[in-house]
């Protein structure tokens, strides 16, 4: 029998692009463990750079036809699709300390006014991404309306402290802290501005967050202290911007993509809630007007990372305390919840390894990789 050599598995593999970077697999160093047996038997790890990557099934049959094509001898091959998230030096670049040293990846969710279902986003958001096994954190900080204890149905739980530093209370694989786990629900935060920031200050510096793939703000709505602090404190890899399709919000969503690239934050994309309502028929009501998000994020040049349609169910996901893509999966909503996931993960995979997302450029050559 001819054996084959890890050469020639070698040579196929590097047929084989990352769609997204445009480079082989092997000079990617994404191709781990090759393995052959006396028998011919073939196995290998493809190392991708997020446990979301929506390319997973593309990437491990265009390395089963490679080898079928320029290694035939091979036998019975044994694709392990594993990951490893990447991270990069977030909009500050090198010149600052980076508190959160154990957090790959920080991002902000944010939207131009309220009422636009950015929580919900952000919530089923951290969800997904911590179901495909990336461990994750949640930041509520939109302090004068803190809506996660609600959503993630945690009403009474009070954060530990562990050498000084509160430890985050955890649900459906998530970290999460929340000034509603510090007050009472009923209680008005009346706070002036440097009061609020100083909250979020500590969020992230007297919090124990440990080692993370995700952190996930969820800011408040508009572009105050709140955004600006968060901007100036940490290295963000990058914004996702909510909005819904009709002008009103699209107006206001304008002035939160500018705030961003002023502050050189990159914009990941934009996720277009409240889409539309799916009829009885099958049919679509386009309530709030069509694909207004989708056509803003082309005329920004930015990424568009999804459409979430309307439904009773997301509202009462969020009141029940059960996200929705936990408490029905298999639904079309859940579908797109979960794909607009990927798209984040993806667009920060990108920015990562230096290249731009829509037409935002990342970080810097030689800081990421």
């Amino acid at each position: 029998m001819h054996k084959v050599e890890e050469s020639q598995i070698i040579a196929a593999l590097q047929t084989v692009m990352e769609p997204d970077l445009k480079k082989d697999l092997v000079s990617l160093g994404m191709i781990q463990d090759i393995r052959i047996d006396e028998q011919n038997k073939v196995s290998f790890s493809v190392v991708l750079t997020t446990p979301a990557c929506p390319m997973k099934n593309h990437i491990r049959q265009a390395c089963i036809d490679a080898i079928r094509t320029y290694a035939p001898l091979a036998d019975d091959l044994e694709v392990n699709m594993t990951s490893k998230v990447t991270s990069g030096c977030g909009h500050h670049g090198e010149e600052k300390e980076r508190p959160l040293k154990g957090v790959k990846n920080i991002i902000a969710v944010a939207s131009g006014k309220g009422g636009v279902g950015k929580s919900t986003i952000a919530v089923n958001l951290a969800v997904s991404l911590a179901e495909t096994g990336a461990k994750v954190g949640l930041i509520d900080a939109d302090l004068y309306g803190p809506s996660i204890p609600t959503m993630f149905g945690i009403y009474d739980a009070k954060p530990e402290v562990v050498n000084k530093n509160l430890v985050p209370v955890e649900k459906y694989g998530v970290k999460l802290m929340s000034i509603g786990f510090l007050i009472e629900t009923d209680t008005a935060i009346i706070w002036r501005g440097p009061m609020a920031s100083s909250a979020i200050k500590q969020f992230i510096t007297e919090v124990e967050w440990g080692d993370l793939d995700y952190l996930i703000f969820d800011l408040p709505p508009g572009t105050g202290d709140i955004q600006l602090t968060l901007v100036q404190t940490i290295p963000l890899t990058g914004a996702v911007i909510v909005t819904t399709p009709q002008d009103v919000a699209l107006a206001d969503v304008a002035k939160a993509v500018s705030m961003f690239r002023k502050v050189h934050v990159p914009i990941l994309g934009l996720v277009e809630n409240m889409s539309y309502y799916e009829l009885p028929d099958g049919s679509k009501d386009y309530i709030f007007g069509k694909s207004g998000g989708e056509k803003f994020a082309k005329a920004q040049g930015i990424a568009f990372l999804g459409s979430i349609p309307i439904g009773r169910e997301v509202r009462e996901g969020g009141d029940s305390g059960t996200p929705f893509v936990i408490a029905n999966p298999g639904t079309v909503t859940a579908a797109a919840l979960a794909r607009s996931a990927q798209e984040v993960a993806r667009q920060i995979s990108m920015t990562n390894a230096g290249m731009s997302t829509g037409s935002e450029h990342s970080c810097s050559s030689g800081c990421c990789h």
